[in-house]
């Protein structure tokens, strides 16, 4: 039986915090807890946000803490050609299709009254790009006007019915064991632009599958939109991991970390004097 394979996905769009000391910590001792393996994947898809020193931060930071991965390191933006790959069978399915709203014409659409919500609190896509003929599609498409990908998320759980997850950790509201996964909840999702052959749901779980990741260790932020990730699996025949969330670390008012609060980074902190030792005890594993 093959060892369980762990994992790390930071951004390099900023400098790691408490946050991200917690969820690497947990993954990097259930690695050793298990004799299994543990990875270290670059997720830098967004060129626009994402940059070398962030990068190189990341190592230094997991190092400090005495964290060590296997080489070499999986850099996102060096295999957009598996990315592409996953959404030509998509297509080949018939459940995606371009849409052609920008952002603001988006909030336009949804600014008169109650909208529905994604999990996350961003409102279902709005537009009706589903219903363009394919001839119009094409004209869209060949006048290079910008477009998103989306998964036509009503036809995307007609061909994956009955899907959910092992839950090992735990969700926001408890949830533990078997869940039901319930993708519709997030409407039709992106899973791709023009620009980029790729977004963050679809890059996940072609990586997952990639790395062979066993377990997914990961905070309950990602919880709902396992959700998703269980129906791009079930699309793309790929493997069933099972997944841990974890609670977040959060600042003193309550709030779920961000890159820019300096007093939590662990760059600052070090240079505050802050020891791995010391890490540890912050984030509740000492």
């Amino acid at each position: 039986m093959s060892p369980p394979v762990f994992r790390f996905a930071p951004s390099p769009n900023g400098y790691l915090h408490l946050g991200h000391a917690y969820s690497a910590l947990l993954n990097f001792d259930r690695a050793r807890e298990t004799g299994g393996r543990f990875l270290l994947r670059i997720e830098d898809i967004d060129t626009t946000r994402c940059r070398p020193e962030y990068e190189t931060a990341i190592y230094e930071d997991l190092a400090w803490l005495g964290i060590a991965w296997e080489t070499p390191v999986r850099r996102q933006s060096e295999h957009l050609d598996a990315y592409r790959a996953a959404l030509d069978r998509l297509s080949a399915l018939g459940v995606v299709y371009p849409a052609f709203e920008s952002r603001a014409e988006i909030a336009r659409l949804v600014a008169d009254g109650p909208w529905p919500r994604d999990p996350d609190g961003a409102p279902l896509y709005p537009g009706d790009a589903r219903s363009l003929s394919a001839d119009e599609r094409d004209r869209l498409v060949d006048t290079g006007a910008p477009y998103a990908l989306r998964l036509d998320m009503a036809a995307a759980c007609r061909r994956a019915v009955g899907l959910s997850w092992n839950e090992l950790g735990e969700g926001p509201d408890g949830e533990r064991g078997v869940v039901p996964a319930r993708p519709e909840a997030w409407g039709d999702v992106i899973v791709a632009r023009k620009e980029t052959p790729t977004s963050y749901h679809l890059s996940v779980v072609v990586d997952d599958a990639l790395q062979d990741i066993s377990e997914i260790v990961r905070g309950q932020d990602l919880f709902h939109a396992t959700s998703v990730h269980r129906l791009l699996q079930a699309l793309l025949r790929l493997p069933e991991p099972v997944y841990r969330h974890h609670g977040l670390v959060r600042d003193e008012g309550g709030r779920k970390l961000s890159k820019s609060t300096s007093s939590t980074g662990l760059r600052e902190l070090r240079a505050a004097g802050a020891t791995p030792a010391g890490i540890r005890q912050l984030v509740g594993l000492g």
